[in-house]
């Protein structure tokens, strides 16, 4: 799926796992003004996560996009702390991102 699509269904949900993952920073790539730099990835995690089932889902899904990406060396083990704290947040940002759409499409 295309970035720019990707932003058109995930609106404020993109800009939010965007800024989980630069603060989080699992592989290593904030430098404090490159803040757009894990947007290539959030483009392709944030279709995934329609199939995540779990907090431990997400884990995989953004370690194995950061592998992807980066290569496995450069995008570490997936036991760092980084990536479990980014999974976590990220899972609780999809969680509510699903019940306000619920809420919206039953409002309607």
């Amino acid at each position: 799926m295309e970035k720019a699509r990707v932003k058109q269904i995930y609106k404020e949900l993109y800009s939010e796992v965007e800024e989980i993952l630069f603060r989080n920073d699992p592989v290593r790539i904030n430098f404090e003004s490159n803040t757009d730099e894990y947007d290539p990835e959030v483009s392709t995690i944030l279709p995934r996560l329609k199939d995540a089932k779990s907090e431990a889902d997400v884990h995989f899904i953004v370690h194995d996009e950061c592998v992807k990406w980066f290569g496995s060396i450069v995008a570490g083990d997936k036991s760092q702390q980084s990536y479990k704290d980014a999974a976590r947040e990220i899972w609780d940002a999809w969680k509510k991102f699903n019940a306000k759409a619920e809420k919206q499409d039953a409002s309607i």
